[in-house]
């Protein structure tokens, strides 16, 4: 159904209006925020058990390999790349294809 918005109200409708004016409902609004408030985030994070999560005992081991012959490692983004992504050299600078485009 299509609503004429430029057309007068009637006075049935203006009452309709006045119970939801803006005081009534900023009250409306306090009483459901203050049902909201009683609820502590401690307990919400509490309750929650990821599988997995404790990781605080846990020692991380990464085998590190050093810098290949073939390989360079870019002045723009300082990432190691294969000697085939090389695309210039800036003031004697190696950079890959990634920051030359």
């Amino acid at each position: 159904m299509a609503t004429d918005y430029d057309a007068r109200r009637h006075p049935e409708r203006d009452e309709s209006a006045s119970e939801n004016s803006l005081g009534n409902l900023a009250i409306r609004k306090d009483e459901a925020s203050s049902a909201l408030a009683d609820v502590d985030e401690g307990e919400i994070n509490e309750s929650i058990d990821l599988p997995g999560a404790d990781l605080s005992g846990e020692e991380l081991s990464v085998r590190v390999i050093p810098k290949q012959a073939d390989e360079f490692t870019c002045s723009e983004c300082f990432l190691v790349h294969h000697r085939s992504q090389l695309a210039t050299m800036v003031d004697g600078r190696p950079v890959c294809r990634d920051c030359a485009a």
